[in-house]
């Protein structure tokens, strides 16, 4: 016979998952069709062929509904109402920090919206250190938008989240352990509605 041993973040992740799929009921679901769980805030061309996508694959089989843009959206869709609707509608934030995110408005956009949402916030500081946050303005960020993006990159910068150089770490790892922070999260959440 053969036995198969699990380490203890597997046995952690799977207790984490049994704990929650055991507080779903049919008549109070954790998991809707309309809302999402998790919204997944990234900088595409730095984390989404790596990062982004293995968190949403990875949640996604844990019975969750995270939402990322290219997987939730299809042709036609209209940007900011479908992803701002996300936001408002989700329960936590995974904000992957990447070396060119702070050069994006529409990550900008969706960090200053989700802290303005009082979400629970996960950052993910990926080959970039907190204190490497900064907003780029080269003249495209409109005025009544700069400091609502500086106080979401401030508070960011002050939320305690996971660190991952892709060149030394394992990509497995930090999905994991943000995944069992996602758990945590949402098992936290439900039982305060207890």
């Amino acid at each position: 016979m053969h036995m198969q041993r699990y380490s203890s973040a597997a046995m952690k992740m799977m207790n984490f998952h049994r704990n929650f799929l055991s507080l779903q009921t049919p008549t109070n679901p954790l998991v809707t069709n309309k809302a999402c769980d998790v919204f997944i805030n990234h900088r595409g061309i730095d984390t989404k062929r790596t990062i982004a996508t293995l968190l949403y694959d990875h949640l996604s089989r844990l019975n969750l509904q995270p939402f990322l843009d290219n997987k939730n959206m299809k042709p036609g869709d209209k940007l900011f109402d479908n992803i701002d609707n996300a936001i408002k509608n989700c329960k936590v934030g995974i904000t992957v920090f990447s070396p060119n995110y702070c050069k994006s408005y529409f990550c900008l956009h969706e960090l200053a919206l989700i802290m303005e949402s009082k979400k629970k916030v996960i950052p993910i500081f990926c080959d970039i250190k907190p204190s490497q946050l900064a907003l780029v303005n080269n003249g495209t960020v409109p005025d009544k938008d700069l400091e609502r993006f500086k106080l979401a990159i401030e508070e960011a910068k002050n939320t305690v989240g996971l660190t991952f150089d892709s060149l030394k770490g394992n990509w497995s790892d930090v999905v994991t352990s943000a995944s069992e922070i996602v758990i945590e999260s949402l098992i936290e959440m439900k039982s305060e509605e207890i």
